[in-house]
């Protein structure tokens, strides 16, 4: 499930193609925990696991997810699944377990999951993975340009 706000036909029609289904996230505008709530709504009642991504993580790739899928494991308590860089630097995405769902449906706002993982320790497990994909985040069009074009001076 790929979760949008309902005022982005443009990230709706990229999407299109692909085969991943979309929920509208019609309160989007009241924070992240609202796009949280309505991809967990989303999910049949027979998930064992949720991961959470964010859009603009450029070099998060399926080796990243395939990682987290690999290590989860409700049996030995390997619920909350982080990616980390290959040198330990916490980041996305995040697999959260069946357990964890009521927790996610619950947070308000614009905050994401940090409290849960922060909380539930004993359950969290850090996982390697390649490059600084799991760290890499553009939150503004200044960090997408220099990311794109790095060897484009800037400041001039």
């Amino acid at each position: 499930q790929v979760v949008l706000p309902v005022d982005a036909p443009a990230r709706a029609a990229v999407l299109e193609d692909l085969q991943v289904g979309i929920t509208e996230a019609k309160d989007a505008a009241l924070g992240m925990a609202a796009s949280l709530r309505a991809g967990l709504a989303a999910v049949s009642d027979s998930t064992d696991a949720v991961i959470v991504a964010l859009a603009d993580m450029p070099e998060v790739k399926a080796s990243h997810f395939d990682a987290l899928i690999d290590s989860f494991s409700a049996e030995r308590g390997f619920e909350i699944c982080r990616a980390v860089t290959e040198e330990g630097a916490k980041g996305h995405p995040v697999l959260f377990g069946r357990r964890f769902f009521e927790n996610l449906a619950e947070l308000q706002g614009d905050q994401g999951a940090r409290e849960i993982v922060a909380a539930a320790a004993e359950f969290v497990v850090d996982v390697a993975t390649p490059g600084q994909g799991a760290v890499t985040d553009l939150d503004t069009r200044e960090a997408w340009a220099a990311y794109l074009n790095p060897n484009q001076v800037t400041g001039r």
